[in-house]
C-alpha cells in the first residue's frame, strides 16, 4: 500500500463489483458456454480478444490472454489506453444464486453434462457448487449466506 493510502478521504466508498475477468484461450467454446449452460446474455465481442457478458448487476470478461497481456500500449479509449493484462492458469469466480435455486442448477448443469467438482454445505451457512468451464477456470454458484449476507428472495428484485 503506497503512504497516500492513508490519506485518502474516509468518505469515499467501493459500491461492490462492476467487472470480473477471466482468461481463456478459446472464446469460441467459452461463448456457448457462458451463454448456453449458464444462461448469460453476451454484450459485446471483439474476434480473438474478448468476449463480454452481462451478469446480474455487474458484467463478466472473458479475455484471451495471448492477445490482451501482449497489448502495450493497450487500445486506446477515452483519451486512455487500456492496461495490457492476461493471466495463464485456473481464475475463480463465484455467481450468487438464491437458496431456492440449488436443486435447479444441480439439474441443469447435470443436463449440459458439467460435472459437479464439489458441493459444500457451508458450517456458518450458504451453500456452493464448484465446476469448470471449458478453460479450466473454477467456477462457483453459491449462495449469500456463505458471507454472511442476506439472500433477497427472486420477488425483491
Amino acid at each position: 500500500m503506497s503512504a497516500n493510502a492513508d490519506a485518502a478521504p474516509q468518505s469515499v466508498v467501493l459500491h461492490g463489483e462492476l467487472e470480473t475477468a477471466l482468461y481463456v484461450d478459446d472464446l469460441e467454446a467459452a461463448e456457448r458456454f457462458y451463454s448456453t449452460v449458464l444462461g448469460l446474455r453476451k454484450h459485446s465481442e471483439q474476434s480473438d480478444r474478448h468476449l463480454f457478458f452481462y451478469c446480474g448487476p455487474g458484467m463478466l470478461l472473458l479475455f484471451n490472454p495471448a492477445e490482451t497481456a501482449a497489448e502495450s500500449p493497450g487500445p486506446e479509449v477515452g483519451g486512455g489506453n487500456i492496461p495490457a493484462h492476461g493471466a495463464h492458469g485456473p481464475g475463480h469466480v463465484a455467481f450468487r444464486i438464491h437458496q431456492t435455486e440449488i436443486s435447479q442448477w444441480k439439474s441443469r448443469l447435470a443436463s449440459a453434462n458439467v460435472a459437479i467438482e464439489s458441493e459444500i454445505s457451508w458450517p456458518g451457512g450458504g451453500y456452493s457448487l464448484y465446476f469448470r468451464d471449458p478453460a479450466g477456470n473454477s467456477l462457483e454458484i453459491a449462495t449469500p449466506q456463505l458471507w454472511g449476507l442476506p439472500d433477497v428472495s427472486a420477488s425483491a428484485r
